[in-house]
């Protein structure tokens, strides 16, 4: 059976990403599976998708501001032009399945398709279930959690299929290995909303660090826009020779064997790397994360006993320096939170979730058949 799916996400990285590790596990799965992707022009897969290998469809798509309502006037104007894209990408490509992956990006596409009775599913990557999960669930043929702490915060429809299989992380060999440093390694990034504040916030405690441990190292990924600020200012201390800080490491995900502890955001699909890595954090929580998801995945890690938690509007950089070498000192206890955090990793989400999103469609072929 020749599949036709539609993978709709994007507008941030954390909903673009899970379509992305999805289309490749759908086409392992069924080789000859036709996957197209539909984002906004304005999301970060205007930058990706282009490179990306995928046939994709770039829509008009516009978010919805909740704290400023005024601005909302945009979802009225691109209504056309979003409805005519959609008609064209269904006529198109006729799916047998459409799949959500989360964000502004994710919900026209899949209301058009439970509209006109095309088999439809939903990844939600967080533990706070996103409005366009909880507003579609009652609706759609699957919903497919990455947090289990998810499940009682939506309500399903009666018929709804709902599986508890982790987030997609990629997977497969990485093609560009990172030097790591010898010795014990800790992960210091922001990700890329919220890299600066983080930066700011290890730089402010930095002058307070008087020792290291002698086999730990720091690597620092700033970010591209604030590497050279970051690194001047890491020169400028006694810890810059325990210190490299980088732009960034690509396919970072699959390199994480190597780290010991991670200083960092929250998001849903950085929980799932650092679990699928068995690697334990200190997770600062994006505070203008929507529906503030960021801090509830941070919470189920925490009751997992995989990571602690840390408030940006409340702890000083100090507090975070101290967090990471107790940890490090403490042997026992990094390796239990290291433990816990493999537990609660699901490396083989993708290839899972694939799985049951091909009976889905096979579900779907053999209605349209008869």
């Amino acid at each position: 059976m020749a599949y036709r799916i539609l993978l709709s996400g994007g507008g941030t990285g954390g909903h673009l990403v899970p379509a992305l590790n999805l289309a490749a596990a759908l086409q392992r799965a069924a080789p000859d599976v036709q996957v197209m992707l539909v984002g906004a022009r304005r999301g970060i897969e205007a930058k990706v998708l282009p490179d990306s290998g995928w046939p994709y469809r770039l829509l008009p798509l516009e978010p919805l501001y909740r704290s400023k309502p005024w601005r909302n006037w945009r979802l009225l104007t691109s209504s056309p032009a979003v409805l005519g894209g959609l008609s064209r990408v269904f006529s198109g490509l006729r799916p047998q399945l459409v799949v959500g992956t989360g964000g502004y990006a994710s919900g026209p596409a899949v209301a058009w398709g439970v509209a006109r009775g095309v088999t439809t599913a939903i990844q939600e990557q967080n533990a706070m279930p996103g409005l366009v999960t909880r507003a579609l669930a009652p609706r759609v043929d699957q919903i497919h959690l990455g947090y289990p702490e998810a499940r009682a915060r939506i309500r399903p429809g009666r018929d709804t299929e709902i599986f508890e299989l982790g987030n997609p992380v990629a997977v497969g060999p990485v093609t560009r290995p990172f030097d790591w440093p010898e010795g014990r390694i800790v992960l210091a990034f922001g990700g890329s909303q919220g890299a600066r504040a983080l930066n700011e916030l290890l730089l402010d405690g930095l002058a307070d660090v008087v020792a290291w441990p002698t086999d730990v190292t720091m690597v620092w990924v700033a970010g591209q826009s604030n590497h050279d600020s970051v690194a001047a200012r890491v020169q400028e201390t006694s810890s810059a020779a325990k210190i490299r800080v980088v732009p960034f490491i690509p396919e970072l995900g699959g390199q994480l064997d190597r780290v010991s502890l991670a200083v960092c955001r929250s998001g849903a699909m950085t929980c799932a790397e650092l679990s699928a890595g068995g690697v334990p954090a200190i997770l600062v929580p994006l505070p203008t994360s929507a529906g503030d998801h960021q801090r509830f995945n941070a919470s189920a890690m925490v009751s997992a006993g995989a990571a602690l938690m840390r408030e940006e509007n409340s702890v000083r950089g100090r507090d975070l320096w101290g967090d990471l070498f107790a940890l490090m000192d403490d042997t026992g206890r990094l390796s239990g939170m290291a433990a816990a955090s493999r537990r609660r990793g699901r490396p083989d989400a993708a290839e899972r979730i694939a799985a049951e999103l091909i009976k889905l469609a096979d579900r779907a072929g053999e209605r349209t058949d008869g």
